[in-house]
């Protein structure tokens, strides 16, 4: 999210939202979410529902997808907006998942914190996995390198050790 910044007028806004408002004409297509995820995503979930777990096609009007695709920008706006004050509060600049936990339950949505916190700790698991496995690979190159030199296979260049 923004942090800040000066508007036309050389003045900081006050909000994260008066940064939206003053750019949102040159981004306005920046801002909406992809339609076909939030289709997939709504579609997912009410035939979920209207089945009890089973798929079900469900049909969605355009003006309804625009409509959970609005609301879901504004919820992320203010959730931001939040999060972000929250931050300044604590004097930092870059908002964290606790920030963003912390707005939810400001905001009167403490029934989202359990299954984000879970979420963000599957995240930080799959993260931790994918970060040791890289490392692994680098090392094994790096050895499989040293033992290359080792041996006088040195990359063919033609010089004598």
């Amino acid at each position: 999210m923004a942090e800040g910044g000066a508007g036309k007028s050389g003045e900081a806004p006050a909000t994260v939202e008066a940064t939206m408002t003053i750019k949102k004409a040159p981004r306005a297509e920046v801002e909406e979410l992809p339609k076909a995820i939030v289709r997939r995503v709504v579609k997912d979930k009410l035939s979920q529902l209207a089945s009890g777990g089973e798929e079900e096609d469900v049909s969605v009007q355009k003006d309804a997808l625009l409509a959970f695709s609005e609301s879901t920008r504004i919820f992320i706006h203010y959730v931001s907006a939040t999060a972000n004050d929250i931050c300044k509060e604590s004097k930092r600049q870059t908002i964290n998942a606790d920030d963003v936990l912390k707005a939810l339950e400001e905001i009167d949505f403490p029934e989202f914190v359990e299954p984000l916190k879970v979420a963000l700790e599957d995240f930080r698991r799959k993260n931790a996995v994918k970060k040791s496995g890289s490392k692994g690979r680098q090392t094994k190159k790096r050895k499989v390198d040293e033992l290359s030199t080792k041996n006088g296979e040195d990359g063919g260049d033609g010089s004598d050790e």
